[in-house]
């Protein structure tokens, strides 16, 4: 099937007529339809977006990288239609990104971070060592300034707390982590050793862990009073910091229990060899699974046990296609994207064009979604012969067709008096047009009208 591509200037059109955000209240997971969070509204709230890197911490090369324009990055997710982003942290001084980007191997100084750099004496990046007993006001209103920005956006934010690639992962990431015994004047009881890097994230030293734990609480209470919050605690971190990401999931439920407003926790894949299991166990209200189970090549149908973000990041690193993007959201799963938003951080291959099919289609779901309400809508993939189908029994149903050029659909459970509008999203037009009506209480047989019409059709009862 053709795909489409239209300009930033349509999807912005539309984002400004239907779907400028307001929010009613915090997230919390529907009690109705658990694949989907919901507010006041009792409306399922779909989330799907283009994260970055660098969309809160500064990496600057060389003194050389302006900061992101994160008003600019703003407006960028509203011409493409998103509504979520994860805000990232960074936890080293530095990125790395020798034998991660192998087309421009570069080494960024990253800043600000949660704690003041008092010294005495210099950290490995010859700045001042950390006090980590003292917040630095800079990070914090950073952050705060950021998600109030997004708000005024319409935008959701996951504020990631910890980050757990960078410190297995990259050159020298451990001697680069506030932790490390030379970058901080707290006197730590880590070593110097390469295998202390992984214990960070775990629950094995009293001192770190309030240190952690003291920084997560005054993180919540600085973006308490924010609609648009969600957390995240770290992404992909290694297997054995279960154990720490659990506590930290109840921790912050603990600590927001005595504040005004609630707000999801996340747990995401960890890195390398994690279990999607490990997260749907845990006690967090979304998750971000691997490709373990098909997220990646064919995405499972969402049961309901945690509200799903299928997140590029955790299945390609760098990937996605505009047919994932469809598939995971007939399959009742939020869609997100990590994108090497103006090549700022990521220096590797990059197509473009496909990453501009993927945005366009994310931005398409939710559309989507706005128009018809998923609240009652769940994956029903034995009703339609491509296997993709969002159904509220008998009243409505939504059809993707993947590479089919025709369908199926069973209207069985609906009664053979009941009449169904048959509508197209046209592209052009930014909207559903009406192509035909069919009776339910059988099978029926749909096609697409043509190319100037997204790969779905919607039937609704009269």
């Amino acid at each position: 099937m053709t795909r489409i591509l239209i300009s930033h200037i349509l999807l912005l059109s539309c984002f400004l007529l239907s779907c400028n955000q307001k929010f009613a209240g915090p997230l919390h997971v529907s009690s109705s339809n658990p694949r989907y969070f919901t507010n006041r509204s009792q409306k399922a709230i779909y989330l799907t977006g283009s994260h970055t890197w660098n969309n809160l911490v500064h990496f600057d090369y060389q003194h050389d990288c302006p900061d992101l324009d994160y008003d600019n990055y703003l407006l960028f997710l509203k011409s493409h239609h998103h509504n979520f982003i994860r805000l990232w942290t960074w936890e080293l001084l530095n990125w790395d990104n020798d034998g991660v980007d192998t087309k421009d191997p570069q080494k960024f100084s990253v800043y600000p971070h949660p704690w003041k750099r008092t010294g005495p004496g210099l950290a490995n990046d010859d700045r001042p060592k950390f006090d980590l007993n003292q917040f630095d006001p800079v990070y914090f209103t950073r952050l705060e300034s950021r998600v109030k920005a997004a708000a005024a956006a319409g935008i959701y934010i996951s504020v990631m707390l910890f980050e757990g690639y960078g410190t297995q992962f990259t050159n020298q990431g451990y001697q680069n982590h506030p932790f490390y015994p030379a970058n901080n004047i707290n006197n730590l009881p880590l070593d110097s050793s390469q295998e202390t890097r992984l214990k960070i994230h775990q629950l094995l030293y009293p001192e770190i862990l309030t240190i952690q734990e003291t920084y997560v609480k005054h993180t919540l209470e600085a973006l308490n009073k924010y609609d648009n919050v969600l957390y995240e605690i770290s992404n992909e971190n290694h297997p054995a910091s279960t154990a720490w990401q659990y506590h930290m999931i109840e921790y912050i439920k603990k600590i927001e229990k005595s504040l005004p407003k609630q707000h999801p926790v996340g747990m995401t894949f960890q890195f390398k060899g994690g279990s999607n299991e490990t997260l749907f166990s845990s006690p967090a209200d979304w998750i971000s699974p691997n490709e373990e189970g098909g997220y990646k090549t064919k995405p499972p149908v969402a049961q309901g046990r945690k509200v799903i973000i299928n997140d590029t990041d955790h299945l390609w690193g760098i990937g996605g296609t505009e047919d994932w993007v469809w598939q995971s959201f007939f399959q009742g799963m939020n869609v997100i994207y990590m994108d090497p938003y103006q090549m700022a951080v990521y220096r590797g291959e990059y197509d473009q064009a496909v990453g501009e099919t993927v945005r366009t289609a994310m931005g398409y779901t939710l559309m989507i979604s706005d128009r018809i309400g998923l609240k009652d809508f769940h994956p029903a993939p034995d009703l339609c012969s491509t296997k993709y189908c969002l159904a509220n029994p008998a009243q409505a149903y939504l059809l993707y067709f993947n590479e089919d050029q025709a369908a199926t659909l069973d209207l069985s459970d609906a009664d053979e008096q009941s009449m169904f509008t048959v509508s197209a999203f046209h592209v052009g037009k930014g909207r559903f047009e009406k192509i035909s009506l069919v009776h339910g209480g059988t099978k029926i047989s749909l096609s697409l009208p043509g190319t100037d019409y997204l790969p779905i059709l919607y039937l609704s009862q009269r």
